[in-house]
């Protein structure tokens, strides 16, 4: 079967540490264009992979009619845009997480994605990690019992990106901790307790450690160096209470940057049965009491790359139709869930949402 032949737009350090190692590595694709708005970036990567060429402009591929596929690897502000574009004039595309900047342009993207008649996947990474697939299964086979509640911590001590820059810039990004970290932990969340509903949302965001730039004391910077000429309008710190369909409760705290030395990065499962702790970067502590015994099992097993798993899954999609847990109908929830956290936090009130 002819490989399908693909474009990267975005160029940055996701795409080179993790898309394009991915892609160059599949034997489905011909990875034929890089595309970025910094043309070194883009002739760089071009020029690594072999691909036939790099363009600064992403609508000149539109030109190459054996193009079947688009990894949108870009800024978020410009998700939407391009991604829609790409859909209307007849690719597939695979789209980075979060699907757009807000979630009234996810559902238009859905909408673009439906009526081109396009496979159109969002990078929500964490569905195709091994720790979340098991914990799924085990919520689902009611190994748990009812599960109550979920607890969850993203927290780091001081590690705001790109002081500046465009994480940093609501324009650009569409917020700060919530839509960079709290994406991937909400909605690996959902997804482990079955795609519920959310009833209400009730939260509070921050943005004081990050106010005064220059005043921002820190050891390293990823997406460094800061740019004090930059703007920062986003959030730092986020906490919030969800409540879902399916009864199970939602707390969770996070913060790109805290006055606590210590980094948090986990979720806990509570069941009447049995409770999980998973690690966000590894594997997970499960806890039950039966017959007079408490057990603790730390759990241990092969964990695949989920980035290149979720590479394959979205080319095997495209040979066979299928809609994977990463169709973009999958992710809307999740979008919903960070528009109602935004707007709980900006009106200091519940938000309940039909």
């Amino acid at each position: 079967m002819a490989k399908i032949v693909t474009a990267v737009v975005g160029c940055g350090r996701l795409a080179n540490n993790v898309h394009l190692p991915n892609l160059a590595g599949n034997p489905d694709v011909e990875l034929r264009y890089a595309v970025d708005i910094i043309e070194e970036r883009a002739r760089a990567a071009a020029e690594k992979y072999g691909m036939k060429g790099y363009f600064t402009d992403y609508r000149k591929l539109f030109e190459d009619k054996e193009l079947r596929a688009v990894m949108v690897i870009t800024s978020n502000y410009a998700h939407y845009e391009i991604t829609v574009d790409c859909l209307k004039h007849g690719l597939d595309v695979f789209c980075e997480k979060p699907m757009t900047v807000n979630y009234e342009l996810s559902k238009k993207m859905a909408e673009a994605a439906h009526e081109s008649g396009r496979t159109l996947e969002i990078g929500v990474c964490n569905r195709y990690n091994r720790t979340v697939e098991i914990i799924r299964d085990k919520i689902a086979s009611g190994e748990l019992g009812k599960v109550y509640a979920v607890y969850c911590s993203f927290r780091s001590f001081r590690s705001i990106p790109g002081l500046g820059g465009e994480f940093t810039t609501k324009a650009v990004s569409g917020g700060g901790a919530l839509i960079d970290w709290g994406v991937h932990f909400l909605d690996l969340i959902l997804y482990a307790l079955g795609f519920p509903k959310v009833k209400t949302v009730s939260a509070d965001t921050s943005g004081l450690l990050g106010k005064d730039m220059k005043a921002y004391t820190y050891k390293n910077m990823w997406a460094g160096p800061p740019d004090y000429n930059g703007t920062f309008d986003v959030d730092d710190y986020v906490s919030g209470h969800i409540r879902t369909d399916v009864g199970a409760a939602i707390t969770f705290v996070g913060a790109w940057a805290q006055n606590i030395g210590e980094e948090e990065m986990f979720i806990d499962f509570m069941g009447d049965k049995a409770g999980i702790r998973m690690d966000y970067y590894g594997a997970f502590t499960e806890y039950r009491g039966e017959n007079g015994v408490l057990e603790k099992i730390n759990a241990d097993f092969d964990r695949p790359p989920m980035h290149n798993t979720e590479t394959v899954r979205f080319f095997e999609a495209l040979k066979t139709g299928e809609k994977t847990r990463n169709y973009v109908d999958n992710v809307l929830e999740t979008m919903r869930l960070l528009d109602a956290v935004y707007e709980s936090a900006d009106k200091k009130r519940e938000v309940v949402l039909k």
